[in-house]
């Protein structure tokens, strides 16, 4: 039997990609699945195919810039299923551009969901996990949490603080609460579709002509997730075989 069977797990960003593989996957695996997103009618349909085969899920429209918002989906998870065993911090935003393009919007779109989003999800479910005494999140960066390249400097400055902000959670209140960063090389998703510059979009297209599927991302949380108790899987990184940067 999975370990993860009853787990209640809330996943940020489950109206497409990585999301709702996850999503998908956990809740076939037996976890009780509280999805949120800012697309309503995604979030209906994935409920809806959840529910389908059998499985356990709750969901909610969902801004993770949003602190009420974030607190307010945590809480539905408690309310609904008794208590909160995993947050994954999924939601994320890739809009690449050069620097001296100067799309300052697009900079603090990343940062607030990015950056910003990962921090309301803790905050929203660190309480909880302290009073029960047990918790983990997963927080999901990217290879751009460990290296940087051309266009893409604002999006790996967030991922490098989402790996930070991980790390400094682990050895804060690692003792009881696991903290896991799960960081995709490419992969398939809708992520590159916010790219409005087009030398960016032309580049990002090359760079994922051979991507991983959503579904390989989602095995991998859920390996860190089933791990037994005292057993704290801190990162992970992910590439496609024949991604050798």
């Amino acid at each position: 039997m999975s370990t993860l069977k009853g787990k209640v797990v809330v996943i940020t960003g489950a109206s497409s990609g990585i999301g709702e593989a996850t999503a998908r996957l956990l809740a076939e695996k037996g976890a009780l699945v509280v999805i949120g997103a800012r697309r309503l009618d995604r979030l209906e349909k994935l409920a809806s195919a959840i529910q389908a085969t059998g499985g356990s899920v709750v969901y909610q429209q969902l801004d993770v810039t949003e602190l009420e918002q974030m607190k307010t989906i945590v809480t539905l998870a408690q309310s609904h299923f008794g208590r909160v065993d995993v947050i994954i911090n999924n939601a994320g935003v890739m809009p690449l551009s050069p620097l001296e393009a100067l799309k300052i919007n697009e900079w603090n779109r990343m940062i607030d969901v990015n950056i910003r989003g990962v921090l309301h999800g803790i905050a929203a479910g660190l309480p909880i996990m302290k009073e029960q005494g047990f918790g983990q999140f997963v927080n999901v960066a990217s290879i751009g949490a460990y290296e940087v390249s051309p266009t893409a400097s604002i999006y790996c400055a967030t991922k490098f603080a989402v790996r930070a902000i991980t790390e400094g959670l682990r050895q804060e209140v690692g003792s009881h609460i696991r903290a896991t960063l799960v960081s995709p090389g490419v992969t398939e998703s809708e992520l590159a579709d916010s790219i409005t510059d087009d030398g960016a979009r032309q580049l990002m297209k090359e760079y994922r002509r051979v991507a991983l599927p959503a579904s390989a991302i989602a095995r991998s949380i859920a390996y860190a997730i089933e791990q037994p108790d005292g057993v704290d899987v801190n990162e992970l990184v992910i590439r496609p075989s024949s991604q050798l940067a």
